[in-house]
């Protein structure tokens, strides 16, 4: 089902801000999970060609107001698929609500959830999204570092993105896993995070040798303002296509407001 909400209006040069929203194919989907339950989300495409690459999102705790429209992973959806030509896969974790609905299920402080994170990598394996990449942010880091390196998630995609990891629930052995893995893992550290700072997070990083970690200079835990919001993207983007990223900050043609 179309999730394209949207009315666009045209527009010249105009200055990307926190709002905006640029043309994509968006549609309403559902991920089943192996324990029985319907989880859903939204996956935003390219309009006119096939991705270069594939954002498999796992967003913020729920329990303290994450869910899949955490506003990061927004505006990837409503940017990366016009300004990168990078599909973005968004869903409610069990128990999670937003506008779209509430997914089945129940919080599961990252245990169950792994059920999850199958069903969506599986969804995007199945559809054939191409090049794909597990992003996590704050809670959604654990899931991607517990999980990740479990099938079809092994198998099903190139790396993680993690932003923002706590470490909270992740363990020395799962980076270790991580690291008998060897895909990429790409993380970036608020300089001010309210848990992870940048000299604990090399540290505790340390056992995965192919992790890149950046600290972000003034940045914090949610990653609030344009500037960062920018940063994030690119780096993102860069990560996933192979190459520097410098994604335009304005845009002529089709554009919504939020």
């Amino acid at each position: 089902m179309s999730a394209d909400r949207f009315e666009y209006t045209e527009v010249q040069d105009e200055e990307l801000g926190p709002k905006s929203v640029l043309p994509a194919r968006r549609e309403e989907i559902t991920l089943e999970t192996e324990d029985g339950l319907s989880l859903l989300g939204e996956l935003a495409l390219p309009l006119h060609v096939r991705p270069e690459a594939t954002l498999v999102t796992f967003h913020p705790l729920p329990t303290h107001g994450g869910f899949m429209d955490s506003h990061l992973y927004k505006k990837a959806a409503y940017r990366l698929p016009a300004l990168a030509d990078i599909a973005v896969l968004r869903f409610n974790t069990r128990g999670t609500s937003s506008p779209r609905g509430t997914s089945e299920g129940e919080f599961s402080d990252g245990i169950d959830e792994r059920h999850d994170v199958a069903a969506a990598v599986r969804f995007a394996v199945e559809r054939e999204l191409p090049n794909r990449w597990m992003l996590g942010w704050s809670f959604g880091t654990e899931l991607v570092l517990r999980h990740g390196t479990e099938e079809p998630a092994r198998s099903g995609t190139q790396g993680g993105i993690l932003l923002s990891p706590p470490l909270h629930r992740a363990s020395e052995e799962d980076l270790r896993a991580w690291n008998e893995d060897g895909r990429p893992l790409r993380v970036l550290v608020p300089e001010h995070d309210d848990f992870l700072k940048p000299d604990e997070a090399r540290q505790r990083f340390a056992p995965v040798s192919q992790a890149q970690l950046r600290a972000v200079e003034g940045a914090k835990h949610l990653w609030v303002g344009e500037r960062y919001s920018r940063l994030v993207l690119e780096d993102i983007a860069s990560t996933v296509l192979g190459v520097t990223a410098d994604l335009p900050t304005t845009w002529t043609g089709p554009m919504a407001s939020e």
